[in-house]
C-alpha cells in the first residue's frame, strides 16, 4: 500500500507527494504556504483521485508525457492539485503511473520532518 507524506521544503514551503507500495513518487503538489493547505490537497486528491476524468495527459518540452490530477466542482474546479513525474518510457508508463495514483489515493498520511 502507498502512503501520502506532508513536509516543508525549500524556502519554508510546504508539500505534499504520494509514494506507491513500491515506494516510487507518484504525484507530488505545488509548494503551500502551511501545512494546513498542504493537508487540504492531500485531501483534495482523496477527493479526485479514483476519477480518470480528472487527470489530464500533458507533454513536457522535450516531449515526453506527465500528467496532473485536477479538481473538479467548487471554486477549484480545473486547479491542478498535483502532478507526476515526465516518462521518459513514453505513454503506457505514464498511463500506469494514473493508475497507481488511482489505486493508491485513499493511503494514509504521514508528517516527515
Amino acid at each position: 500500500m502507498g502512503k501520502f507524506q506532508v513536509f516543508k521544503g525549500k524556502q519554508g514551503k510546504h508539500y505534499f507527494r504520494l509514494k506507491a507500495g513500491n515506494n516510487q513518487i507518484v504525484l507530488q503538489s505545488q509548494g503551500y504556504t502551511t501545512k494546513a493547505a498542504a493537508k487540504a490537497g492531500v485531501v483534495s486528491v482523496k477527493k479526485n483521485g479514483k476519477s480518470k476524468a480528472q487527470y489530464e495527459i500533458r507533454k513536457s518540452k522535450k516531449g515526453d508525457p506527465y500528467f496532473v490530477l485536477l479538481a473538479k466542482g467548487g471554486t477549484g474546479s480545473g486547479a491542478i492539485i498535483g502532478h507526476s513525474e515526465t516518462y521518459q518510457g513514453g505513454m503506457e508508463k505514464c498511463k500506469k503511473g494514473i493508475a497507481s495514483v488511482m489505486k493508491n489515493s485513499t493511503s494514509p498520511v504521514e508528517e516527515v520532518e
